[in-house]
């Protein structure tokens, strides 16, 4: 394991849990079914700092922008900056230590970097038809297609 993947992974493993956060957690059952209830409302997911109108970091916006270039429009999108317990909660829950968190159909993607990866291989494309979900971008590679043909 090299000496970087090391130092993150003791950054990542030596942080308290704040105490609110216990008191989120343990509170058990009702909080995890209030968060397993959000994951699964829609299918299109994101756990972001800001809006997707006005995101408040630079991962929560290229999540926005991504998703903006698939077409996909209608996701719902939870601020965590409002809830500092959803902040923390949903951390917990996908057991992922960063925002954003993005969900498809109810099961945990990934953030920032994992969304961008999809992207860039295909997958998202992919993963999005799994959900009836036909990205944009098909529709520009047939245009492209078609101007390519004259």
């Amino acid at each position: 394991m090299s000496a970087s993947l090391r130092l993150l992974r003791r950054a990542l493993t030596s942080r308290p849990v704040p105490r609110p956060c216990r008191r989120l957690l343990s509170q058990g059952s009702a909080s995890r079914q209030h968060l397993d209830a959000l994951v699964k409302k829609d299918k299109v997911v994101v756990f972001m700092k800001g809006t997707p109108a006005q995101p408040m970091c630079g991962f929560s916006n290229a999540v926005v922008q991504i998703l903006r270039m698939h077409g996909v429009e209608n996701y719902a999108a939870y601020n965590v900056l409002e809830d500092q317990d959803l902040r923390q909660g949903i951390k917990n829950y996908s057991d992922w230590p960063t925002i954003p968190q993005v969900y498809l159909n109810g099961e945990f993607v990934g953030g920032c970097d994992i969304l961008l990866q999809m992207h860039q291989n295909g997958d998202l494309v992919n993963e999005l038809k799994k959900l009836g979900v036909r990205s944009a971008l098909l529709d520009k590679d047939q245009g492209e297609d078609k101007k390519d043909k004259k």
